[in-house]
This record gives C-alpha cells, sequence and structure tokens, in this order.
C-alpha cells in the first residue's frame, strides 16, 4: 500500500525561511513553489492531502480529484475552497487560526500611528523640500493628533479584532465592538453598526468575507464616520468598496486610510487604491500584517498539526 501523499500548491506563500514540520505519520511529501490553476489538477491526481494558502479548489477541480480526503488551508480565510462541496463529499477541511494575534494587532495600531501622526505626508513633504523652503527648525503642513483619547471601533469580534482591541486599550483608546451591519438587537458589550460608525474616531475591520460582508463599507457608511475618522483593513479586500474609498479620501469625508488587503492580489495600476497611492492620507501595505515571523511560524506549526490530528481520526480547526 502507497504512503498517503500530502501535495503543497503554493509554498512561496510562506517565506523560505520559515520552516515548515513534516507531518507525523510515514507519507509523501511533495510541493511546488506556484500552481497555475491549469495545474491543480495535474499535480493532485495521485493526491489524499492539499496543502493551499489560496490556490482555488472549487467543485469543478475537486471532482476530477477523487482521492482528495482533506485539504489543509495555510490561511484563515477559506473563501479559494468549496467548503460545501466538501462537506457532501466527506472531505476534510482546515484552517489555522490564532496564530497572528500579535502580528495583525501590531500591524493596525502601527498604521494608526502613522496616520493620525502623517509620518507619511511629512516625509513626502520633506523629500519635495519642504523643510528648506519654510526655513524654520520644523514645520507644520498636516495636523498631527493623539491617538490615546481617541476611541476605536472594532468591527469583527474574533480572535484578532479582540487582541486589537487590547493592543488599543494598552495605548489609551476606547472601544467599541460593532454589532452585525442591520441587526434588530444588540449583543452585550456590542453597539449597534451605525452608532461605531458615528462615535469612532478610527475603524479596524477583522470580520470574513462572504455575501454578506461583500463591501461592508461604501459610499453610505463612509459618509458616516467623522471627517477626522481613518479606517483600516487588515481583513479582506472585498469588506471595503476601494473606489467609494478613494472618493472619500479625496472629497475629505474621511481623514485617511491604512490597507493591507485588496480586491483581487496581487493588485496592479487598474486597482483604484494603487493608482492613488500618492495621496498622503492613503498607506498601503501588500497583504503582510499576518506575516510577522513568529506569526509564520505558528501558521506553519498548527497547519501540520491539522494534518496529524485529521491523520489520527480528531477534528481540530475543522470547517468541514
Amino acid at each position: 500500500m502507497s504512503l498517503p501523499k500530502v501535495v503543497f500548491l503554493d509554498r512561496a506563500t510562506i517565506p523560505a525561511h520559515i520552516q515548515i514540520p513534516r507531518p507525523s505519520f510515514a507519507h509523501q511529501w511533495v510541493e511546488y513553489e506556484y500552481t497555475s490553476p491549469q495545474q491543480v489538477t495535474e499535480r493532485l491526481t495521485d493526491a489524499h492531502i492539499v496543502i493551499s494558502n489560496k490556490v482555488v479548489l472549487d467543485q469543478t477541480i475537486l471532482t476530477q480529484l477523487p482521492n482528495i480526503k482533506m485539504i489543509a488551508v495555510a490561511a484563515t480565510g477559506f473563501n479559494n475552497v468549496d467548503v460545501h462541496y466538501c462537506a457532501e463529499r466527506d472531505i476534510a477541511v482546515a484552517n489555522v487560526r490564532g496564530y497572528a494575534t500579535r502580528s495583525v494587532p501590531e500591524h493596525v495600531i502601527a498604521m494608526l500611528f502613522a496616520l493620525r501622526r502623517n509620518l507619511f505626508g511629512y516625509h513626502q513633504d520633506i523629500a519635495a523640500g519642504e523643510w528648506q523652503r519654510n526655513k524654520q527648525f520644523c514645520f507644520f503642513t498636516h495636523p498631527i493628533g493623539d491617538i490615546a483619547g481617541s476611541t476605536l471601533g472594532v468591527i469583527g469580534g474574533g480572535a484578532l479584532g479582540q487582541a486589537t482591541a487590547q493592543l488599543a486599550q494598552a495605548v489609551g483608546m476606547k472601544v467599541l465592538f460593532a454589532e452585525h451591519k442591520g441587526a434588530s438587537e444588540c449583543r452585550e458589550g456590542y453597539t449597534e453598526f451605525d452608532e461605531v460608525l458615528k462615535q469612532s474616531d478610527a475603524i479596524t475591520l477583522h470580520c470574513p468575507l462572504n455575501d454578506d460582508t461583500y463591501h461592508l463599507i461604501s459610499t453610505v457608511e463612509l459618509q458616516k464616520m467623522k471627517s477626522t475618522a481613518i479606517l483600516i483593513n487588515t481583513g479582506r479586500g472585498g469588506l471595503v468598496d476601494e473606489l467609494a474609498l478613494v472618493d472619500a479620501l479625496k472629497e475629505e469625508e474621511i481623514a485617511a486610510a491604512g490597507v493591507d488587503v485588496f480586491t483581487q492580489e496581487p493588485a496592479d495600476e487598474t486597482n483604484p487604491l494603487l493608482a492613488n497611492m500618492h495621496l498622503p492620507n492613503l498607506l498601503l501595505t501588500p497583504h503582510v500584517a499576518w506575516g510577522s515571523d513568529s506569526s509564520l511560524q505558528r501558521l506553519a506549526e498548527i497547519l501540520i498539526e491539522n494534518i496529524n490530528a485529521f491523520e489520527r481520526g480528531e477534528r481540530f480547526n475543522r470547517l468541514t
């Protein structure tokens, strides 16, 4: 009997210096740096366990792969996998949770400080020669605000939202957790969605992307926010209407935005955020909020533990 074959379709999504343990049971291991949609079925023909971060595994593909017993998602988000089909066909799906509870909150707070104090704007002004023209020991071309004493609205009350709230409170912020948009009742500890938009000096998104949360923040929501407010999105690109966000920044409906995730990744010059990245109140990073070395190593360890648990017949971080 042949050993179960484990195939990692997109190893390059985890930096090479991060060591990925091997499953504790006897197995065959095959990994590819990248896998195009056209290569998926060929590479998984005789695979039993698949590891994928972003490679799409939908019904069309999975129907051609009867040997697949488990899909191990090398991330928290699993919208690249048809979990409904997997549930019907008894294909186990597990994702990685709780690994970035230091990295993401620190990225959020770093973006908040950079934008509230207009660090990027001042950097650009120095590069443009503003200091030399001003002829003073300092100059004030952008407002500088304090984080302490301001209010952070958190949309998404899971591990990342809670960890971000804890760090925000540590630097002196008041925290409001938003109830689901359109909910008829508010859970204890939560504030009505629109009230969070109106009261918050900054909003941070930590909810999953699905039909209910697509464009959760668009023109109407941005207009409800304070003109001095900052929007931070380290969740999923589709949570925010990117065109509406650019318009809100240009029209000064909100003060600034920090974005780590995009509707399509990698994003290119056709993306409205990239096309306007010269704006001093727009800070972009390439989906790296989750990626501190300690978080990446923890992700790798949980990923393989999910596979080991499946082999032992245990349900651990299972979606199906």
